[in-house]
């Protein structure tokens, strides 16, 4: 398998691409520059592949400094809430806590579903078997606990009185699954792969897959709000940028596949190609995020872990002005 340099990442970009990213093409050349050089995401060891591919899409817009911020205390959609990141990819359905808390998180776009498949013990063969079961998450309302909170909630379960022991990382989580601790666990790509090969468990749902999950977006992009309304214009490169190397991924996995490896987020070129081929990357332009949302946050208003019913969960939180420009200037 032979490296792939910066020039040869772009060339394969602006080929599988109509070439509207890249700095000489008509619709960015016709733009002003961004507001800022400077693009804070969050450091993740997710290998779903946009976010990855997007660090030269990223420079080719106009960012000249990219920061990758670790978490420590403060995680996920929180962390872009509190101002220690601008725009990330993250879990769509973790922002509806941190919005229901009155925080400035707003949500710019779907990205992509899937990633994520709840595995279960022979204890439980249903949903509905999770009741009084232990289950291991990272921590309360990331994107785990979230997912499988609405899950509960879909069947009619209140998931506040479940039995939660906390990782705090989805390795120490997937830990406490494999050695008998919990019942169930949420599996992040590529943990599904690893837990099928050892033959651990079985996995009950599959979101790429299996409905009502595979009809909403796991993946969105995720901004501060007051950097967005201070920044529209870096707003919309960055959300050009993670649109464009979403593309690549639907297009040619094998090309994502390549920097996952090569970037060092996943050595087993095989997996991070089988996960990568697993997700609908191509779904951006014609599914709806509004329904996302509202689909999560009506089960979570249900259950009472969150006080904002879902239109003033979208009307508060969201922002699809750059994603309906984008839609058509990167017309498939």
């Amino acid at each position: 398998m032979s490296s792939m340099n910066r020039r040869d990442f772009l060339a394969r970009s602006a080929a599988l691409t109509s070439g509207a990213l890249l700095p000489f093409s008509n619709s960015t050349h016709a733009e002003p520059p961004p507001e800022v050089k400077r693009i804070r995401l969050l450091k993740s060891v997710a290998i779903c592949g946009p976010a990855i591919l997007a660090e030269e899409m990223l420079r080719a817009e106009g960012f000249t400094e990219i920061e990758y911020v670790k978490m420590d205390r403060v995680r996920g959609a929180e962390a872009i809430a509190s101002g220690l990141a601008d725009i990330s990819m993250w879990d769509m359905f973790a922002t509806l806590p941190v919005i229901d808390a009155g925080k400035p998180l707003v949500v710019l776009a779907g990205i992509h579903a899937g990633c994520w498949e709840l595995f279960a013990n022979d204890r439980v063969d249903s949903l509905r078997d999770l009741k009084g079961k232990t289950i291991a998450i990272r921590n309360v309302n990331l994107g785990d606990h979230v997912l499988f909170s609405s899950m509960l909630a879909y069947v009619g379960i209140d998931p506040k009185p479940v039995k939660w022991i906390k990782g705090p990382t989805v390795l120490d989580a997937m830990r406490l699954y494999t050695e008998g601790k919990a019942d169930a666990f949420m599996a992040f790509a590529p943990q599904g792969h690893d837990l099928r090969e050892k033959k651990i468990g079985r996995a009950m749902i599959d979101t790429a897959q299996d409905k009502p999950w595979s009809q909403y977006y796991c993946c969105g992009a995720i901004g501060n709000r007051d950097f967005v309304q201070a920044n529209p214009i870096a707003t919309k490169r960055v959300l050009r940028a993670f649109l464009k190397a979403t593309d690549i991924c639907a297009r040619q996995p094998e090309v994502a596949a390549r920097l996952l490896v090569e970037k060092g987020y996943e050595p087993r070129y095989n997996v991070g190609l089988e996960v990568l081929k697993s997700l609908p990357f191509d779904r951006w332009r014609e599914a709806d995020p509004e329904d996302t949302l509202r689909f999560y946050a009506s089960r979570l208003h249900e259950v009472g872990m969150i006080k904002m019913p879902p239109n003033k969960i979208i009307a508060q939180g969201t922002d699809w002005r750059f994603l309906n420009e984008l839609k058509k200037e990167l017309k498939a």
